[in-house]
């Protein structure tokens, strides 16, 4: 039953549910009330008291309307619609006292603060503020919390609004931030002094609406007004959260969020915010080709082009490999792809992993329910994957989930996930009987049944058997039906589902249709080939997530930004440029394509990779059908029409797979170490002391 509420403000009569706040209800009516504590993502605090309003008819004293619904305003004497004025002198005169009370204690230090130009107080000051305060005492001085190598703290510019606490205990589910004291002892610290262990902790830096919590390595370098802004693309996870670079010249200064209601709504994970400094450090920016010393020496792109020519004219193709890595865009493989089946190659894989993933059932790679679908999930198993490694700010939605009452079930490694779930077995084993158990009732018996696959139990030798009996137990409970798909994988790198989407697969037909049977060799056969003998080269586009041991014996090229284990097995290097360097597509983990822009330009000679591809192909005397991106874009969309529509995930038909055979090994993610798990998050000082304190943690202490 609908329980809308007719309700007059400042004038204009609007209808809305009963159950909005008033300053929802403002909003609705186009009028922006100021806060502080107030945040539609977090709980209502209702401690800062900014965002008063004037409820006529009822007290004679303004009313915080964060925390006053409409249905509990009372109706005129005849029934009339109830009035709130929010420009009354009232509220004017409110607004003012409590701006005078924030700033107190304040210190006033704009002009050095990393807040400046991007505060909330400063904003309210400007409207709400007076030119002198009738505070005469000392002001109060704040000793510094410790929050760990990403947040700067500035205590003593504390309002208390407490977001950061409720965000760190909400949203992120470590409670480590807590608000101590009353009055003027009121503070925020840390539990115990410690550093946070969150993933997600960076997101406070931009809830705060002071210069409290500011970015510690971003501390004193630019101010905002100076800063190019460009909406792109994150990579650092399969998520394809929506970020914004913020560039100074040809450096990345920082990377901030934008909200996006479906994929990321307004959080990124620490790696996509502080990778940054990475993209400046061991940066390919010349082309290199290895000389008969063994020694790597800088080239020139003709000698490097002529070096690859020379070897790939002398190699038949089925001894030439090509494998693509983690943070390749789709127009990148998509060019590889189409020069490597011009050389008559079948030996192509995006699945660094060797995951099984069937090329021609998009049904059992893509995470069918969508990311927001997983608010609606009732009963959630996750299969081998651990979502807070893997895709934290994703692991926040199945926090939320599990918040509003959803059940979870985890078969895979034991790990703290910040909910609680049943842990239901750590392998395969778990399956035999899994129909007898309460969970299994659990999920039959839910409306919206989810069942997450991670790649990691696909990226096993028995995966297409671990896949097939997810498939089917997704089936037997009724996951998947009219309007739900309750049956998803998750993905933990970015340019997956890309490379799946657009065949870049060992299972190529001579017309070029996709075959369930490999015609050509997987990663894993494709470097086994390799330290054999039988495959004689092996290209690699920004692939680094291999064994380089086993590609001794072979000429390899290495197409990519960073100088990192790719880098160092090559023959022949070709810089190439970082995702914030290049324009490009990247399809997340739903299959929703979105377009990345390029905030910089690629330092010395490094060109984009879909144009190095063109001009390497010219040099093997295969001309690609394209000399610009939009053309490469226009036949990539005719071969895939489904990428086209940006923004909209990808659909395909529910066709389960068999179950098969399992081995006993235990289920186990395939990321190790969050925040090392690309070249880009390998080059960033800040990366590394994240994982070096991250590995302490969970180093045992010895007892004295």
């Amino acid at each position: 039953m609908s329980d809308l509420k007719k309700i007059v403000i400042d004038g204009n009569e609007i209808e809305v549910d009963g159950a909005m706040t008033l300053i929802q209800a403002c909003e609705e009516a186009g009028i922006e009330i100021p806060r502080f504590c107030y945040h539609e993502r977090l709980t209502i605090a209702g401690n800062c008291r900014m965002c008063l309003v004037e409820v006529v008819g009822g007290p004679p004293k303004p009313a915080a309307s964060c925390a006053m619904q409409v249905r509990d305003l009372r109706p005129g004497p005849e029934g009339q619609p109830p009035v709130v004025k929010t420009n009354s002198p009232m509220v004017k005169k409110a607004r003012e006292g409590v701006m005078e009370f924030l700033l107190i204690n304040h210190p006033l230090d704009c002009p050095i603060c990393d807040q400046g130009g991007e505060c909330d107080l400063q904003d309210q000051a400007m409207a709400y503020g007076v030119d002198m305060s009738r505070f005469k005492e000392n002001k109060r001085s704040m000793d510094e919390i410790h929050l760990g190598p990403l947040i700067k703290t500035h205590m003593t510019r504390c309002i208390q609004c407490t977001r950061c606490v409720r965000f760190a205990t909400e949203i992120a589910g470590v409670p480590e931030m807590g608000c101590t004291g009353r009055g003027e002892d009121a503070e925020i610290i840390s539990y115990l002094n410690q550093a946070l262990t969150s993933e997600l902790q960076g997101n406070v830096i931009d809830l705060c609406p002071v210069g409290a919590l500011t970015s510690r390595p971003y501390a004193f370098t630019a101010r905002p007004w100076e800063l190019r802004k460009t909406e792109t693309i994150d990579v650092m996870d399969g998520l394809g959260a929506n970020i914004r670079v913020d560039a100074r010249g040809r450096e990345v200064m920082r990377i901030m969020p934008r909200e996006h209601a479906d994929v990321n709504e307004e959080w990124i994970s620490d790696k996509s915010r502080f990778v940054w400094d990475g993209l400046r450090r061991q940066r390919l920016d010349k082309p290199y080709v290895r000389g008969a010393d063994g020694k790597l020496k800088p080239a020139s792109w003709e000698a490097a082009f002529a070096a690859i020519a020379e070897k790939a004219k002398a190699t038949a193709p089925e001894k030439i490999g090509a494998i693509s890595g983690d943070l390749a865009t789709v127009e990148a493989m998509f060019a590889l792809k189409q020069l490597m089946t011009s050389l008559g190659v079948k030996n192509l894989d995006c699945r660094q992993s060797s995951a099984a993933l069937p090329p021609t059932n998009p049904s059992a790679w893509l995470f069918n329910s969508g990311v927001a679908g997983v608010d609606q999930a009732d009963v959630i198993l996750l299969i081998g994957t651990n979502p807070r490694k893997e895709s934290p700010v994703l692991n926040a939605r199945l926090r939320r989930a599990w918040l509003n009452g959803a059940q979870i079930g985890l078969i895979g490694e034991q790990a703290d996930l910040t909910y609680d779930y049943a842990l239901l077995g750590s392998g395969p084993s778990a399956f035999n009987g899994f129909d007898q158990t309460e969970f299994f009732k659990a999920l039959q018996a839910a409306e919206r049944p989810l069942v997450i696959v991670g790649e990691g139990a696909a990226a096993r030798p028995d995966g297409a058997s671990v896949l097939g009996t997810a498939m089917q137990l997704a089936e037997v409970v009724g996951a998947v039906k009219e309007g739900w798909a309750g049956f998803s994988m998750l993905h933990p790198t970015a340019a997956r589902v890309g490379g799946m989407a657009v065949g870049f697969v060992p299972h190529q037909n001579d017309d070029g249709a996709l075959s369930d049977t490999p015609t050509g060799r997987d990663t894993l056969a494709i470097l086994d080939g390799a330290k054999n003998g039988v495959i004689e080269m092996v290209y690699l586009l920004g692939a680094d997530e291999i064994d380089m041991t086993k590609l001794d014996k072979a000429f390899v090229v290495y197409q990519g930004s960073h100088g990192d284990a790719g880098a160092m097995a090559a023959d022949v290097i070709l810089p190439g440029a970082a995702y914030t360097e290049e324009s490009g597509l990247f399809v997340n983990t739903e299959g929703r394509p979105q377009l990345a822009a390029a905030a910089t330009t690629p330092p010395g000679d490094a060109r984009e990779n879909w144009a190095i591809l063109r001009a390497l192909s010219g040099a093997l005397g295969k001309p690609l059908p394209y000399n610009s991106l939009q053309a490469l874009r226009a036949a990539l969309w005719a071969a895939h029409g489904d990428l086209a529509t940006l923004g909209v995930p990808m659909t395909a038909e529910w066709r389960p797979l068999p179950a098969g055979e399992m081995i006993p090994a235990l289920f186990a993610s395939p990321v190790d170490d969050f925040y090392f798990t690309n070249p880009i998050a390998r080059a960033s000082e800040t990366m590394a002391e994240l994982s070096k304190l991250a590995a302490a943690r969970h180093t045992p202490m010895a007892a004295e």
